[in-house]
């Protein structure tokens, strides 16, 4: 539904959207771009650049430009470091900027500490992707405090799931607070996958391709080892697999990913892709491990078996749907789980079911008729 501006001078409604990481990005912008075709919305983007830049490709992939940009990052940053930094950074810009509403997205430092901003200049915070929960502090660290500390905050909890909805409800929320709307990056993925984008490596004839993404705090140390380990092994059992794995560049993640991975001739350890390049490697592969967020949502709707290497998920929905299976950071639990799928064909057949528990592609346009209906009529 589109609504007309309100009348009056100034009577447009200023929204500013904040992004500080690439998975905040690529699921605000299809906010960002459904706000931008409404009278009554007056849509200024901020990046915190906390990730910059990931964030960037990701914000030219959808043609945004940040209408202020805090360019925070900075080698090897302390999460205090980060807090205290962003903190006083977006109450300035809050203070200059005076909008109606704040639109966080996610589970971020960028998004916790800009609620907080918000919360200490009254200003009315929107919760995108609002809901998710482990019920453990530690997994993932620190993303379970920072979307409680968000979801304290905010006045609108844009679910992306009914399960979403019901953690909230559970926990006290007004349920006329809280909105299931579907999962953004769903509209994102849609939006994206038609793009003929070649993929910055080869994989040779006759190979299937397993597409590793690994990065999380929590697994740092001994457990990131295991999961290195483990892609090996999957390597050397399987002789028509071909690994690629992208690496971040944090040396907690880099070190041990070259010493335990190079030079073995069937894995690609390769620089971050940026997000085209990345859906047309998830659209190659034949079967995904991972630790990330977004991957466990983007890859069942794309068709392909997921195995998360975490303990915990916020996103058990996949998980029930049989499309996405936790096998932790265990090496002879992710040999074991992805031999199976790569050897057994009705349980791969089970897994590559083309299952979106996440949304039908219009969770942006709802979000903005709630916005649009609370704040204009």
């Amino acid at each position: 539904m589109t609504r007309e501006a309100p009348t009056g001078q100034g009577a447009r409604k200023r929204i500013l959207a904040v992004v500080g990481t690439r998975p905040e990005a690529i699921k605000m912008a299809p906010v960002i771009r459904a706000l931008r075709s409404e009278s009554w919305a007056e849509v200024r983007v901020l990046a915190t650049a906390q990730h910059r830049q990931m964030l960037d490709q990701v914000l030219d992939a959808f043609a945004i430009v940040p209408d202020v940009d805090l360019d925070i990052m900075a080698p090897d940053q302390t999460l205090p470091e980060l807090t205290s930094r962003l903190l006083s950074r977006l109450d300035e810009v809050f203070a200059r900027e005076r909008p109606d509403v704040v639109l966080i997205q996610g589970d971020t430092t960028t998004v916790m500490t800009a609620a907080m901003a918000a919360f200490y200049r009254h200003i009315a915070v929107g919760h995108v992707e609002a809901g998710l929960r482990t019920g453990d502090l530690q997994n993932p660290f620190p993303e379970e405090m920072n979307r409680i500390v968000a979801g304290r905050l905010s006045r609108w909890h844009f679910a992306p799931t009914a399960g979403a909805r019901d953690n909230l409800l559970r926990e006290g929320f007004d349920p006329a607070s809280v909105h299931v709307t579907g999962n953004t990056v769903i509209d994102a993925l849609l939006d994206v996958v038609q793009r003929e984008v070649p993929l910055p490596f080869e994989v040779p004839e006759g190979r299937r391709m397993l597409l590793v993404t690994a990065h999380r705090r929590e697994n740092f140390g001994a457990p990131f080892r295991e999961v290195c380990e483990a892609v090996r092994d999957i390597a050397d059992r399987h002789a028509d697999v071909h690994v690629v794995y992208p690496v971040h560049p944090n040396p907690n993640v880099s070190g041990p990913a070259h010493e335990i991975l190079s030079g073995h001739e069937r894995i690609v350890l390769c620089p971050p892709l940026d997000y085209l390049p990345f859906v047309a490697a998830m659209k190659r592969a034949h079967l995904i491990l991972t630790d990330s967020g977004g991957v466990q949502e983007e890859a069942p709707a794309l068709g392909k078996p997921v195995l998360v290497m975490r303990q915990e998920t916020e996103r058990p929905e996949a998980v029930e749907a049989g499309v996405v299976k936790l096998v932790g950071p265990v090496r002879d639990a992710i040999v074991a789980e992805a031999s199976r799928l790569l050897d057994d064909t009705e349980a791969y057949a089970r897994m590559a079911r083309g299952v979106s528990p996440y949304g039908d592609g219009r969770a942006a346009g709802r979000i903005v008729d709630i916005l649009g209906r609370d704040l204009v009529g």
